[in-house]
């Protein structure tokens, strides 16, 4: 017997990419004040955090493409329903 389907809030990827990427962006922008206005953080911290923005903003154009592919029928494409 094949496993329920997954609820489709689940399923829906964009926000937790969106919301994912500005959280680091906000991160970045915190830890830099932070680092160069009142010298309290490390940097190691705000390498990480420009890190994870630059993954998210790598991450939403293959987001995007995928979800293209997907809804044209392409073969090699991840079917989400």
């Amino acid at each position: 017997m094949p496993p329920p389907p997954l609820p489709p809030r689940l399923l829906a990827l964009a926000p937790i990419v969106y919301v994912g990427t500005t959280l680091w962006f906000l991160a970045l922008a915190v830890l830099a004040v932070g680092h160069y206005a009142f010298d309290v953080f490390p940097p190691i911290w705000m390498w990480t955090a420009l890190a994870g923005s630059v993954l998210g903003l790598i991450g939403i154009p293959i987001m995007l493409w995928q979800r293209n592919a997907s809804r044209r029928g392409a073969r090699g494409a991840q079917k989400i329903r």
